[in-house]
């Protein structure tokens, strides 16, 4: 995993960072609080969110997906980005770490956009299916557990809309997913789910080597 886009030398990140990133104060404070976290690492870059933050200023986006919360920079940034009607169903199964994604969303006023839902992120996908929402959200984001990508992918492409989008994070794995010697579970997920969106003629795709590689797929 990488807090900043791969493969930059530090001169020309600084440079990309001073050129192109506005962040908001509040997400200001709460990359420096993730910081101290020991799970660190597991928070996005702030490059990478403000290109979220685009994309849904783009797209129009009033309801979202997030699977995988951690301390909520990436759902922050989505819902900041989203208009005051906006909805984002947030999935994660710590409560610990979305506790200070919560403190963070009710510091930035958007609290009411983000349903938090403490459960498995399949069971949760499954049940909005089930509940007749497939084919009415705008955009999904997954960053969780790797093994789980698959089924994470497979359900929000069902609930997204025709033209609605899929970001999936950590698809170049530090680089792991381009080193054969590398068969660890989590690298093999990765590349099994990039091997699949690849072939998949649902989706229009792109992966672009932002923050630790950012697949994008729109469904058709």
């Amino acid at each position: 995993m990488s807090l900043r886009s791969l493969g930059l030398p530090d001169n020309v990140y600084s440079y990309l960072l001073e050129h192109s990133l506005r962040e908001p104060e509040v997400l200001t404070a709460l990359r420096k609080e993730t910081a101290e976290h020991p799970a660190a690492r597991m928070q996005i870059s702030p490059e990478q969110g403000q290109f979220m933050r685009l994309l849904v200023e783009l797209m129009g986006v009033r309801r979202a997906i997030e699977v995988g919360v951690f301390t909520g920079y990436s759902s922050l940034s989505v819902a900041l980005a989203m208009p005051d009607d906006g909805k984002l169903l947030a999935c994660d199964v710590n409560a610990e770490f979305t506790s200070i994604a919560k403190k963070y969303w009710e510091r930035a006023g958007v609290s009411h956009k983000v349903e938090l839902v403490l459960a498995p992120a399949s069971e949760t996908l499954q049940a909005r299916i089930s509940a007749g929402e497939a084919g009415s959200y705008d955009i999904a984001f997954i960053d969780a557990d790797k093994g789980g990508y698959q089924a994470y992918y497979e359900h929000c492409l069902e609930l997204l809309r025709p033209g609605g989008l899929i970001l999936v994070d950590n698809v170049l794995w530090s680089g792991a997913v381009a080193d054969p010697s590398d068969q660890g579970s989590d690298t093999q997920a990765i590349r099994k789910l990039n091997d699949h969106i690849h072939a998949d003629q649902r989706v229009n795709v792109s992966m672009l080597p932002l923050g630790d590689g950012l697949y994008l797929a729109r469904k058709r």
